[in-house]
């Protein structure tokens, strides 16, 4: 399973950083990232990572999001930074096997329960 934690309410231009922890062993190569759901939308894929640490991010936050991991321990990390009220929603962490740098919510075969973000104007 997969836990996300750091989750919070902030002002518009603050920071957070969320984390995700994999118990369990996870395998290479594989694939992590963050989806978010805002009431009334679909899930949307923020950032996605490969366990050779290759990134991809959704363009709305490019420049101000970073997604990072820690292989040794199974966490994966989302620093987010100049936030703004349209942030503000559900913070998923997901798994999937296999090499490929995806963010396509149907791709990743495991889910964390969500952390809740609220950005603030």
């Amino acid at each position: 399973p997969l836990v996300e934690s750091g989750g919070g309410s902030v002002q518009a231009g603050g920071s957070l950083t969320l984390s995700c922890r994999a118990s369990g062993s996870t395998y290479d190569p594989h694939g992590m990232a963050w989806f978010r759901q805002a009431p009334g939308k679909e899930r949307q894929g923020v950032a996605a990572i490969t366990s050779n640490g290759a990134t991809t991010y959704t363009n709305s936050v490019k420049g101000r999001f970073t997604i990072s991991q820690d292989n040794a321990k199974n966490t994966l990390s989302l620093q987010m930074n100049r936030l703004e009220p349209e942030d503000t929603a559900m913070y998923y962490c997901a798994y999937r096997s296999g090499s490929l740098l995806i963010l396509v919510e149907g791709a990743y075969n495991y889910w964390g329960q969500g952390t809740q973000v609220t950005v603030s104007s």
